[in-house]
């Protein structure tokens, strides 16, 4: 099995800005997904002393994990990067496949599956990678960005020494920062001088493992309050609701009677009344300390695996979409009505172009997406939930985020008369309001007040409503993608359809072209009066445009296999390549290609059905052709008349035609990937 192997800086940078000149496009996401801001309205808002240029990024999971994943959340528009779980065991097993969109979302997939030290170099490659993007005029007037940390999952793995340089290296980043600006390459040269930030975050998230229990909860984040001086957010849990509520609303309300929420589940997390308690108390530890504190709705919902998709091993998974949103929307609720406005609340459950405008209504910031992104479509859906917060807003005359919770429900007048207010400054609040006026020149000192009481009666409306509506239930959501009961092959597909490219949230999945066409197949026989050629069929190429899988970005999730409408899985059936032949050499399980340089000679190793057998191409020079039990080297467009070296029996060139199609394809510096991007640097000068 292929394990996560970071992209160096100097590959993806190239390839990111070579992209976006040839390509108009970025990790093969078209530029017409990019989200460049508004000049009218003013989406922003401020968290914990830091600005986010807009209330939407990806939560923290398989968007994430690696640079490139952060780096499309950005050009979608995410400004807030809630960075992938870190914890103190780094030699997981996490099973495959992880990832389950079938219908409404499930995982057993629950943390980082790199070290410690390569996660810390990811998120500072990342945002080093968004000021490169911003440097060159990207986004211009929309860059603010956030990024939170995410930890889990016992107090001593977070006051450990690895997890505690975890966290003091994304608050001084300075020393990763000049490592990583040295590998910048040459024909980048101009951003090499960026004075990147080294202080990339001081938000943390606390990610808190199903059934911890609340003392260990609280102390945890005292610690990262006071010990670490960390601004901080506790991720809550959907138990929370209680055995009766919650159960209630999922089977009676949205019809998922199938799925059981394990009654451990409800006696090993925390109750109510003790998170109740135990927020009062951080929240006035993080006041006299001087740091931001909140809580997040919500922690995925843990349920009894009944599915065949994962593993037989997993007897439980984790629900998250359409469903979680109701459940963490009523948890909400719940909150405010103890707390008010008091804390800041996070929110991520079952967020889409539907819902992420009301969500936004409720001043619940930010507002993050993790389950929708991995639908069709990947990243490319994540622009229309900012046009809908747009267009939600130009509807009602909102300019910015307070007055568009002021005026998204109409209960601005109401609220305005619950403050009190009177005489002018009270009628200049209800004519900015009527007129679609400036409602912060007209309120002043009391617009927070006013805002803090329209969310309140924004979150009563929406939760009322959201409870009988029908979309969220399971009969909207029982469907899964259509499968047509063919087998995937290595090479062309049956349905033409891309799916798997844009439902990797790694851009794991690239396509690459191969001309269509019959290729003669032979079969070479070593003779004592010399070489002979026998028929040996043909390969058969239907279709231009073909498919292929860079290991080391591909986790084998499943989720391409998810969405694919053929059998086998692309991750698993279509060419795999690594980013080094040790890579290769290593994953000896699995098919695939690995490309090298030596000199002027391009190498190629392939693994066809466990064999392997090896390409070398010299400009100027017969390919060489070797494997089990022969080495040859010839011409293919003359094999036979061509060919010399020595083969213990009669030698099939039908994998070399393959390897030969595939290293045209792949390896053509204009192919815009990570292995011709790799080959392309190789192959430069030494500075």
């Amino acid at each position: 099995m292929a394990e996560l192997t970071p992209i160096p800086i100097a590959i993806l940078a190239t390839r990111l800005f070579s992209e976006l000149e040839q390509k108009k496009a970025a990790f093969d996401l078209p530029e017409r997904f990019f989200y460049a801001g508004s000049s009218t309205r003013d989406l922003s808002l401020n968290l914990h002393g830091s600005r986010a240029a807009t209330p939407f990024g990806p939560a923290a999971g398989p968007h994430t994990q690696l640079a490139q994943n952060i780096v499309l959340s950005w050009l979608c528009g995410g400004r807030f990067m809630e960075l992938k779980t870190v914890q103190i065991m780094e030699d997981l097993h996490i099973p495959r496949p992880c990832i389950d969109m079938q219908t409404v979302g499930f995982n057993v997939e629950w943390s980082q599956e790199l070290k410690l030290d390569q996660s810390l170099e990811e998120y500072v490659k990342a945002s080093m990678l968004i000021e490169m993007l911003q440097a060159s005029g990207m986004a211009a007037g929309c860059a603010d960005t956030v990024f939170d940390m995410s930890v889990g999952y016992d107090l001593a793995g977070i006051s450990s020494p690895s997890v505690r340089g975890f966290l003091t290296g994304l608050m001084d980043a300075s020393t990763v920062v000049e490592r990583l600006r040295a590998q910048i390459p040459p024909a980048l040269a101009r951003f090499r001088d960026l004075p990147f930030r080294t202080r990339i975050s001081d938000t943390l998230t606390l990610s808190t493992f199903h059934g911890c229990p609340p003392g260990e909860i609280e102390a945890i984040a005292a610690f990262l309050l006071r010990e670490m001086g960390l601004n901080v957010v506790v991720k809550l849990n959907p138990t929370l609701l209680g055995r009766e509520a919650l159960r209630e609303i999922l089977h009676e309300r949205l019809g998922y009677t199938e799925l059981q929420v394990p009654d451990a589940a409800f006696d090993n997390d925390p109750k109510w009344e003790q998170i109740v308690a135990i927020v009062e108390r951080l929240g006035s530890l993080a006041s006299g300390l001087g740091r931001g504190f909140g809580v997040k709705f919500s922690n995925t919902l843990l349920v009894k695996n009944h599915k065949a998709f994962f593993p037989a091993t997993e007897t439980q998974m984790y629900m998250s979409g359409l469903p979680l949103h109701v459940l963490a929307m009523v948890l909400v609720r719940r909150f405010r009505s103890v707390f008010g406005d008091r804390f800041p609340v996070s929110f991520s459950a079952g967020i889409d172009e539907g819902n992420f405008a009301d969500a936004v209504a409720l001043g619940l910031k930010p507002v993050t997406v993790c389950s929708d992104l991995l639908k069709a479509g990947g990243y490319g859906r994540a622009i229309r939930y900012l046009k809908a917060l747009e267009a939600r807003m130009d509807t009602v005359g909102a300019r910015n985020i307070d007055e568009f919770i002021v005026r998204a429900f109409g209960h601005g007048e109401v609220a305005l008369k619950g403050l009190g207010l009177a005489g002018e400054k009270a009628e200049a609040c209800r004519l900015a309001l009527a007129g679609k006026g400036d409602l912060a020149a007209a309120a002043g000192a009391e617009l927070p007040a006013w805002v803090s009481a329209c969310l309140l009666r924004n979150t009563e409306t929406y939760v009322d409503r959201l409870l009988q509506e029908s979309r969220y239930g399971k009969a909207q959501h029982a469907a899964a993608p259509r499968k047509v009961g063919k087998p995937l092959a290595l090479l062309d597909c049956a349905v033409a359809c891309n799916q798997c490219l844009p439902v990797c949230p790694n851009d794991a999945n690239f396509p690459f072209v191969i001309p269509q066409g019959t290729y003669p197949v032979e079969r070479l026989v070593r003779t004592p009066a010399g070489w002979r050629s026998e028929p040996a069929g043909a390969l058969v190429i239907e279709r231009h445009r073909q498919l292929g899988n860079f290991a080391d970005a591909c986790n084998e999730c499943g989720n391409c296999d998810v969405f694919c409408p053929q059998d086998g899985g692309p991750y698993l059936a279509k060419p795999r390549f690594f980013g080094s032949a040790a890579a290769w050499k290593a994953t000896r399980d699995r098919d695939g290609f690995a490309f090298g340089l030596d000199g002027d000679t391009l190498i190629v190793h392939g693994r066809f059905d466990g064999e392997e057998v090896l390409l070398e191409q010299t400009p100027g020079r017969k390919l060489r052709y070797a494997g089990k039990g022969f080495d040859i080297r010839l011409q293919l467009d003359d094999p036979v008349g061509s060919v010399e070296g020595q083969a213990e029996g009669a030698v099939d060139l039908r994998r070399l035609r393959i390897m030969d199609l595939i290293r045209i394809a792949v390896a053509d510096p204009k192919a815009n990937n990570f292995i011709s991007t790799g080959l392309l640097l190789a192959a430069a000068p030494a500075p």
